[in-house]
């Protein structure tokens, strides 16, 4: 077999990861490896434990013209975000519009120099520089763009950096970026574009492929001299001329994630496509090592120029050898490609051909006359199985996480993000790009990337796991059981074959690679997210807290107290307002998003902060205190009123609630989807994160116990449809305070009392957002429309000044 792609470091790391290379005709090889893009068709075929080295649809940004096309897209939503690529022309089809640009800069007396791409070129081919731009094909296919006359000079001279980015999984997104790189010279010192120069290619362009047939080419393996030269010691040369080396890595990520949130859409459609059977969150059977060349302006801002699908893998100096052996080798440890993988997809296969077989855990479908219990209990059957699934894909997540983290390498994860301000940044901009890419098609795509199960958590679900058997007991004439205490579920143990192969002569290579038998028995095998055919228990990476409490029966009894701030029977009443003090309380913009909690594709690890576990059970208690002071005091403000008139308006509706009853349960349960209620609640849930974060002295109060409290009852209250806040203004239905008293889970007074105060804003909430709305429509049904749009800018750009808390 030829080997021309076969390259010094992918033949090493093999070697190093006691793998073995397979014959060509191998179709059961763990690894696919190919120097080009590969065909739908191939990904289809592969089975579950394969991996292949490229996504479908990543050309929509490897491409220059399509990524030129989907950049125009995104600048257009997003200008600010997206302002790191120059201006770009697609020829033929907006020949026009360069044409019109540049009538534009001889009116105003400029000129500009503009760089001319073959729209799918590489390697430096076919590039030119041009001024005279009439002298432009109108009918040729290729792209202009506005040249960087500008640059960051190192020597004198104009360079790149090549940075290597790793994708792994295209649902959900995660993307790592390696340390190292490699920094490309001009090899001729640079001036300013002018027509004696234009031609000059070694000066003006950086590519390797061009400049290593110039003569002024220095091959040194010393790191600080050469053409070609390592981003290690670049960015140590940054820091000792006082250059904030952070920033330029942080500008750098942003630009990486940016990118590949343009691809996302497209790349996620056409897995999806490939991969029509294989449910959201599995292993990918894709993932990708990218190469995006940037260039950094006199004001160390990076450019994006291109992205390389096939990085090439040539080692033409020790410099190359080092570091893309790292890219290599640490990609392929992080990919956590197991020796069991084969055995443990046909062990798979077979279980799933004997549950079709025999049926089991098969739905029972409804007939027309089934009756209002059948369909009941088949609606809370789906519930159930909904809940699972989303469970073991949680589970199956944090296990990936924890493998991540031990085998990192040299690379770091630079999506999802550990800063949730970032995060909650980028999920805007995800969701502006599927925006854009599902406008008019993909209603099934848009329909999941709007399910709130995926914004979920593994405590969350199993809270709603845990309704869901209350209500099936209701529904079955059960009492009620005590549950005891969860016991934690064994992980399984995962080892398997590893394969490739190897096809040669033929444009496209391909090899397959295969660990040998013997390597099983010092491999370590990490292990691998539970199943849940048996019933519903906490996994090891959910722990639950202790509070203070003597014993369970201390709990129950706390549960069957009326509650002070919410009341059991109508008429309502609320705390007089000439008890409390209040204080005026802004809300930023980042505030009316959804908290981090639920943030997608986030998942809270069994990890807690290290702060809290310097707290003494007596620091925390007292914090529990001012938490209670904090949340008594804490007022909704209803727009445009002073704080005693809103106090009048809520009177007002619970003086007369016969008659608002109806009107407040047909704009909550009927009017508002779940999206809308949610955002309702999220006005509360900000303000009080808030609090947390200053009273607890935690810029992340998800580590909190009182917080995950928190976070369990407004799920609980956004049950079944908003069913279980509404549950609290009447004496029907079930008190969302039986999240705590069937759970083995201790929760103090104090704690409970924080979380019946928090219950008693969200429903003040609802009445002040409900009281807004009648008053300023004439009639609950003008907000509908208005609320068509789901983010939650727009719902407080509809409000002007939205209902917010005072402290």
């Amino acid at each position: 077999t030829k080997t021309r792609l076969f390259f010094p470091p992918v033949r090493i790391v093999i070697n190093e990861m006691d793998f073995i290379k397979t014959r060509d005709d191998d179709e059961t090889a763990n690894l696919i490896w190919n120097d080009s893009a590969v065909q739908h068709e191939k990904i289809a075929e592969l089975r579950n434990y394969q991996r292949i080295n490229h996504f479908p649809g990543m050309g929509e940004i490897c491409r220059k013209d399509c990524l030129a096309r989907n950049m125009s897209k995104m600048i257009k939503c997003q200008p600010q975000e997206y302002s790191f690529i120059p201006k770009t022309w697609i020829f033929p089809a907006e020949y026009t519009q360069f044409q019109n640009y540049v009538k534009e800069l001889r009116r105003k007396r400029k000129q500009k120099t503009f760089i001319v791409k073959p729209a799918n070129g590489a390697m430096g081919h076919g590039i030119s520089l041009i001024r005279n731009c009439e002298k432009l094909p109108a009918q040729e296919h290729f792209i202009v763009q506005e040249y960087l006359d500008k640059p960051f000079l190192m020597e004198g001279y104009k360079f790149d950096l090549r940075i290597y980015i790793l994708v792994t999984s295209c649902d959900p997104l995660r993307i790592f970026l390696y340390n190292d790189g490699l920094v490309r010279m001009g090899t001729e010192k640079y001036h300013a574009p002018s027509e004696a120069n234009l031609s000059q290619l070694y000066m003006h362009l950086t590519n390797y492929s061009v400049n290593k047939h110039n003569e002024n080419f220095e091959r040194d393996e010393t790191v600080d001299k050469g053409s070609k030269r390592s981003i290690s010691w670049f960015t140590e040369f940054l820091r000792t001329n006082d250059y904030d080396v952070a920033k330029f890595w942080g500008d750098v990520s942003e630009l990486v994630v940016k990118t590949l949130i343009v691809a996302e859409p497209h790349v996620l459609h056409a897995y999806r496509m490939c991969r029509p059977g294989q449910p959201p969150g599995s292993d990918s059977v894709c993932f990708e090592v990218l190469g995006f060349d940037i260039i950094l302006d006199r004001k160390l801002k990076p450019w994006l120029l291109e992205i390389n699908r096939a990085p090439s893998f040539g080692t033409d100096q020790k410099i190359d050898y080092d570091v893309k052996k790292g890219v290599l080798l640490n990609a392929l440890k992080l990919l956590n490609i197991r020796a069991s993988d084969k055995k443990r997809n046909l062990a798979q296969q077979k279980a799933e051909a004997q549950r079709r077989l025999y049926g089991h855990g098969s739905m029972k479908k409804l007939s027309a006359a089934s009756t209002d219990w059948e369909k009941q209990r088949h609606t809370l059957e789906r519930r159930r199985e909904e809940l699972k699934e989303r469970l073991a894909q949680v589970r199956k997540q944090i296990s990936r996480e924890e493998h991540e983290k031990q085998h990192l390498g040299n690379y770091r994860r630079i999506y999802p993000p550990d800063d949730k301000l970032l995060l909650e940044k980028y999920e805007s901009l995800l969701s502006a790009a599927f925006q854009t890419f599902l406008a008019g098609r993909a209603a099934s795509l848009q329909k999941e990337m709007n399910n709130p199960l995926k914004q979920m958590k593994e405590e969350d679900i199993l809270d709603l796991l845990e309704q869901c058997e209350l209500d099936d007991e209701k529904l079955m004439g059960k009492s009620s059981r005590q549950r005891g205490p969860k016991v934690g579920e064994s992980k399984r143990e995962l080892d398997s074959d590893w394969s490739s192969e190897t096809e040669s002569g033929k444009k496209r290579s391909r090899m397959h690679w295969k660990r040998p038998v013997k390597s099983l028995k010092t491999s370590p095998t990490p292990s691998a997210s539970p199943t849940l055919s048996g019933p519903i228990r906490r996994s090891i990476s959910c722990p639950r807290s202790i509070a203070s409490l003597s014993s369970p029966s201390e709990l129950r009894a706390l549960s069957t107290r009326p509650s002070p701030t919410v009341p059991m029977a109508t008429p309502l009443v609320r705390p007089s307002s000439a008890t409390l003090r209040s204080h005026s309380l802004s809300r930023s913009g980042s505030a009316h998003r959804v908290p981090h909690s639920n943030s997608l594709g986030t998942i809270h690890s069994n990890i807690v902060s290290h702060s809290n576990h310097t707290k003494s059970k007596e620091q925390e208690a007292e914090l529990v205190r001012q938490t209670v002071a904090a949340l008594t005091a804490m007022r909704i403000r209803f727009p445009g009123k002073t704080e005693e008139e809103a106090e009048a308006v809520l009177d007002e509706i619970l003086d007369n609630w016969k008659y608002h009853k109806p009107k407040v349960a047909s704009y909550w349960l009927v009017k508002l989807d779940s999206t809308k209620q949610r955002k309702v609640l999220d006005i509360v849930r900000t303000n009080v994160r808030s609090v947390l974060q200053r009273i607890w002295r935690e810029p992340d109060v998800e580590s909190l116990h009182l917080y995950r409290l928190f976070n369990r009852v407004f799920n609980r209250l956004l049950w079944s449809h908003g069913q279980g806040l509404w549950n609290c203004f009447s004496n029907t239905g079930s008190s969302w305070e039986t999240i705590f008293s069937k759970s083995s889970e201790l929760v103090s007074p104090q704690e409970l009392q924080c979380c019946r105060r928090l219950v008693q804003l969200c429903r003040d909430c609802l009445l002040v957002v409900y009281k807004f709305v009648s008053e300023s429509r004439g009639s609950l049904t003008g907000l509908s429309p208005e609320w068509d749009d789901t983010s939650q800018e727009n719902f407080d750009l509809k409000f002007q000044q939205p209902p917010s808390l005072n402290i």
